[in-house]
């Protein structure tokens, strides 16, 4: 008797004595944009306040198209060992599923690990160019599609906020696709498109510059950040949409890996450089866990297909 309970004793030893999962290459961290935009802000500001916590380099790696679908489609693609995450809760998240099929699953395809921010969408044009959101929509209303807007891609989640706002406003807007937030911004500065719908990181020092004026932000509330700019809501257009960004890996993420990566990055949100940055794009914190991550972006891709319905 005392051999038979000695034996399995032994046997489950070496099994709980297995060290925790640590990483032994480099991590790269893929980002569907490009470089100068605002998911690439976010990934490399977080990338630099994480680094000190990992062992191994962190490596943002950009890969730009299909409003981000082709960096989804490659790390639903990868095998689950925990060296990719992808810069989720954007377009390939909550709008481009709702236009179209994809090669992988949104809801399915991967494991959330953690938000990094939640932000209002800005409508933004020109300083100089329109008054107020409400000139706008009639010089639109004047001349269909002669009213051109800025998109990082079709079927982008910026796309939908245009199809959603010309919708409720009655309006035909020319839609001119771009491969991220930087390059559509710089287009509407430069003059070649009327208006466009920016992240906070994307344009705060373009407003504070007197390049870009905001008309109109697409959250249930005007934001401490811009007290003075209205809610399409308050302006009688019913357009919610609020982008957020965030680490997820491909199904399979095991939770010692997962919960390695949710760590550390958690710990850099709460760096000197993360929170610069933070105050200098005028964002709120905007964390939230795995689970939380992954219900919000299910919550407004199902808002999205039911509004293009």
């Amino acid at each position: 008797m005392l051999k038979r309970r000695v034996i399995p004793a032994l046997l489950a030893a070496p099994a709980m004595a297995q060290p925790a999962w640590q990483p032994t290459r480099p991590i790269q961290l893929i980002v569907g944009f490009a470089p100068g935009g605002g998911s690439d802000i976010i990934a490399r500001t977080i990338a630099e306040a994480a680094s000190p916590l990992y062992p191994v380099p962190l490596v943002v790696m950009n890969r730009p198209g299909a409003g981000g679908a082709l960096a989804a489609e490659q790390v639903a693609r990868l095998p689950p060992d925990g060296h990719a995450l992808l810069l989720a809760g954007g377009s390939e998240s909550t709008s481009l599923p709702a236009h179209r099929d994809l090669p992988y699953d949104p809801k399915r395809s991967f494991r959330a690990v953690l938000r990094l921010t939640r932000h209002g969408q800005f409508l933004v044009v020109k300083a100089g160019r329109f008054g107020d959101a409400a000139s706008l929509m009639q010089a639109a209303r004047a001349r269909p599609e002669a009213v051109s807007h800025a998109s990082s891609g079709v079927g982008s989640l910026v796309h939908s906020g245009f199809l959603m706002l010309s919708r409720a406003a009655g309006v035909e807007l020319l839609h001119v696709p771009f491969n991220g937030g930087g390059p559509s911004m710089l287009a509407i500065v430069a003059g070649q498109v009327d208006c466009g719908i920016a992240a906070p990181e994307e344009m705060a020092s373009l407003v504070e510059n007197g390049d870009l004026k905001v008309l109109a932000v697409a959250s249930p509330e005007r934001l401490p950040a811009y007290p003075a700019v209205p809610t399409m809501r308050e302006l009688g257009w019913n357009v919610l949409a609020e982008n957020m960004k965030g680490w997820v890996g491909p199904e399979g993420l095991t939770d010692q890996m997962t919960a390695y990566h949710h760590d550390r990055m958690r710990s850099a949100m709460a760096t000197p450089i993360w929170q610069r940055f933070l105050d200098r794009s005028r964002e709120a914190d905007g964390y939230a866990d795995g689970p939380a991550f992954q219900a919000a972006m299910n919550g407004l891709l199902d808002a999205i297909r039911a509004a293009l319905r």
